[in-house]
């Protein structure tokens, strides 16, 4: 059996309440400030402790040359934006998901856009025309999406404005079926989701 003497007991019977004692400490309490003494006669020996606070803005007057005039597409909602965007769509070639010089081009212009709204999200939508499967087509759509968002990040839009989505042949621009159709509805869409 193991003994423990009483002087053994009681040093770790104090240690404990020490210890327990530090961990329990509160922060002091603050006391309220006095209320300055606001008479009209004030004391030579204090000095002031700076500059007056600046005026309040509701105080300042604002001259009409100084107000900024919106743009009228920022001040457009999200429906008017989506319904006559400024992002203009790419168009892919048949099977294809690489970006052609004109569709850098207009990746280039969108971003010139993003860049002077830095407050606006956007979901970039894959598209593809009628023909092939289902699973081909989304998977097609989505190469298409990703392809415009990594281009748009390497302009310099953050990766975080910026998702993806594969519609594959589920929403077409055009509803024929032929060639000048197809060429339409293989296409990555920019939908603005936010401002």
């Amino acid at each position: 059996m193991f003994k423990v003497s009483t002087r053994t007991c009681v040093a770790l019977l104090l240690l404990a309440v020490f210890v327990g004692g530090c961990a329990r400490k509160q922060a002091p309490a603050t006391r309220p400030m006095p209320t300055p003494n606001l008479t009209s006669e004030t004391p030579e020996s204090v000095t002031p402790a700076g500059p007056p606070p600046p005026a309040r803005v509701e105080d300042t007057p604002v001259r009409e040359s100084e107000v900024i005039t919106e743009d009228g597409i920022s001040t457009r909602d999200l429906e008017d934006l989506n319904r006559n965007s400024p992002l203009q769509p790419v168009f892919y070639g048949l099977d294809s998901s690489e970006l052609d010089e004109t569709g850098r081009a207009i990746v280039t212009s969108n971003a010139q856009v993003l860049k002077k709204y830095p407050g606006w999200a956007i979901t970039v939508e894959g598209h593809c025309d009628e023909r092939g499967t289902a699973e081909y087509n989304l998977a097609l759509g989505e190469l298409r999406a990703i392809a415009v968002k990594n281009y748009l990040v390497s302009l310099g839009i953050a990766p975080a404005r910026i998702l993806t989505v594969s519609y594959g042949k589920e929403f077409p621009f055009d509803s024929g079926h032929h060639d000048a159709a197809w060429a339409k509805n293989r296409r990555a869409h920019f939908v603005i989701t936010s401002k």
